[in-house]
Order: C-alpha cells, then sequence, then structure tokens
C-alpha cells in the first residue's frame, strides 16, 4: 500500500556510526576541510563497507543533533549575504541533515578515515556513498 507523502508525519532512520574528532562545537572556518577525523560503524553494518576502498572520496550524510531550530531567511556565514535556509550551508535546517564530501585516507576494520568532514565528535552518521566524478560532474 502506497503511502500519501503528503500524509507522511514522520521519517524514521538509524544512525550507522558516529564521528569521532576533536571538534566539540561547530568550526567555522576552512580549517576543519584539512582536518583528519573518524567513522566509526556500528558493528551491524560493517559489511556495507566492502570495496569502500575503490573510492577517493565519498559523500557522508549526518545529522546536525545538537543543532537547534531554524530560520527559513537567514544571513549565511560565509559571504554575509541573506538568503534561504536551502541556499546555505547553515547546520539549522528543518532536518537538520549535513552532507560532506570527505576525502577517504584509510579504513581499519569498522573505522573510516576521513579528511575534510565538518561534523564535530559524537554526531551521528546516517549514511555514506561513493563520489564518482565521472557521474557527479557530468555535464
Amino acid at each position: 500500500m502506497n503511502e500519501n507523502p503528503e500524509t507522511l508525519k514522520t521519517i524514521e532512520m538509524v544512525p550507522i556510526g558516529y564521528v569521532e574528532n576533536d571538534y566539540l562545537e561547530p568550526v567555522y572556518n576552512e580549517e576543519v576541510y584539512n582536518k583528519i577525523s573518524k567513522i566509526v560503524l556500528k558493528e551491524e553494518f560493517m559489511d556495507g563497507l566492502y570495496r569502500i576502498e575503490d573510492f577517493e572520496k565519498l559523500y557522508i550524510l549526518f545529522y546536525f543533533s545538537k543543532s537547534k531550530g531554524y530560520e527559513l531567511i537567514h544571513r549565511r556565514r560565509y559571504d554575509g549575504k541573506i538568503s534561504g535556509v536551502f541556499a546555505s550551508r547553515s547546520p539549522h535546517r528543518p532536518n537538520g541533515i549535513g552532507l560532506t564530501v570527505v576525502e577517504l585516507l584509510k579504513v581499519e576494520d569498522k573505522v573510516l578515515h576521513v579528511k575534510g568532514l565538518d561534523a564535530i565528535n559524537g554526531t551521528p552518521v546516517l549514511d555514506i556513498k561513493p563520489y564518482i566524478k565521472e557521474t557527479e560532474e557530468e555535464s
């Protein structure tokens, strides 16, 4: 039975893992993109990493678990312009979902070592997808 998308009230998600790094508070500068973080997967999702090393870059989808509230119109951090929340990278969003492209450095068991993740320590990771340059940059 198909559910009408207009009547769908909630969507449930389960974190597949968590971020480990030195950031306890959000960092709003370019330095974060040069730092190394770990993504520690829950044991039951480990098999999903099979052949992840085939990719140099990954999309990391995560939940802004410490972000509270949002405004639909606000000032963007990176250029100071007024914009809608969907035209910004603000962590203050209606659904609090973050997306970052990271460089995969290495994999050790259930731990991904990545560079460029702009999420703080303890952030729940919702999904990991490969970044495929040929697909992403097609004209």
